[in-house]
């Protein structure tokens, strides 16, 4: 009973640590440290065994954020979001896209990286499972008026970052798509049409591939670093549109293998950003063909 109890919950303790760690990996140690500590419980006294479970779930991961955050810091180069799921043949129906994207994009995954351990919890806790914040306060062990604090200091940060304007996804799919095409053709002109004067690129290549190591600003600087990539390996490069964590995605190949992710976020119908995932480490396992 105690093994059904935990796996009928695992999906959303899964779904919780994700959002706190951003790492598949990351994610998947906190949720066998969750079931260990539920294995080994006594279970005739838990009154509400979700209850229990999102508590030792959230307690672990915020233990191993604080672990991994120093790790992070000395990361080679920029560190993104390790992706969770990824589709070539774009099967999720647009509007479970665009739900599971608004919860996991990489991009807010990102900005999620910018609050700390306790701020990201409670924000999490209270966006996601609708927690009151007397019941954030018992799982953080901080008052109620320091969690509201937190929440609120969250929220502000992250509408701030986020896009002004809302991008229907068939939009999304097609800026994306024209983006492919002039970034594999190297045609500076084409790209910074798409760009915005102030993009940004990020590249995350964990010092296993070759990659930028500081993001790069601006739409001329963005256009050369593409025009040269398209000078250097030309047709050795297939791109195809996918989906990544629900959001619509540029996917590489190099040698009939998964070379990178690109995934963009759009305000004022320009790209704003470029993100792009090309740690092997990262990608290992989502697609091989």
């Amino acid at each position: 009973m105690s093994t059904d109890t935990f796996e009928t919950h695992r999906p959303r303790l899964f779904a919780l640590a994700y959002k706190l760690l951003g790492s598949r990996s990351d994610a998947e140690d906190v949720v066998q440290d969750a079931w260990l500590r539920w294995s080994q419980a006594e279970h005739e006294g838990i009154r509400d065994p979700e209850a229990w479970l999102i508590t030792a779930t959230t307690r672990l991961g915020i233990d191993r954020l604080r672990l991994v955050r120093h790790q992070r810091e000395t990361y080679p180069g920029p560190w993104l979001p390790e992706p969770l799921q990824v589709d070539v043949d774009t099967a999720l129906t647009p509007e479970h896209g665009a739900e599971l994207a608004d919860q996991v994009s990489l991009a807010f995954l990102t900005l999620l990286e910018r609050l700390g351990p306790d701020e990201r919890a409670a924000f999490l806790l209270k966006e996601t499972f609708d927690y009151d914040y007397g019941r954030i306060a018992q799982l953080l062990g901080h008052s109620e008026a320091n969690c509201r604090q937190m929440v609120h200091r969250a929220r502000t940060r992250l509408r701030a970052e986020r896009p002004r304007f809302t991008v229907a996804s068939g939009q999304h799919r097609r800026l994306l798509e024209r983006f492919m095409h002039a970034t594999q053709a190297g045609d500076q002109a084409a790209i910074m049409q798409l760009l915005d004067a102030n993009a940004r690129l990020v590249t995350d290549g964990g010092g296993k591939v070759t990659a930028v190591i500081r993001p790069l600003v601006g739409a001329e600087r963005i256009a050369r670093l593409f025009w040269a990539v398209a000078r250097r390996f030309g047709d050795g490069t297939e791109g195809r549109i996918g989906r990544v964590n629900g959001e619509p995605a540029l996917l590489r190949w190099r040698g009939g293998r998964l070379f990178s992710i690109t995934t963009i976020t759009i305000d004022g119908g320009r790209i704003t950003q470029v993100l792009t995932v090309m740690n092997p480490d990262k990608l290992h396992g989502l697609l091989n063909a």
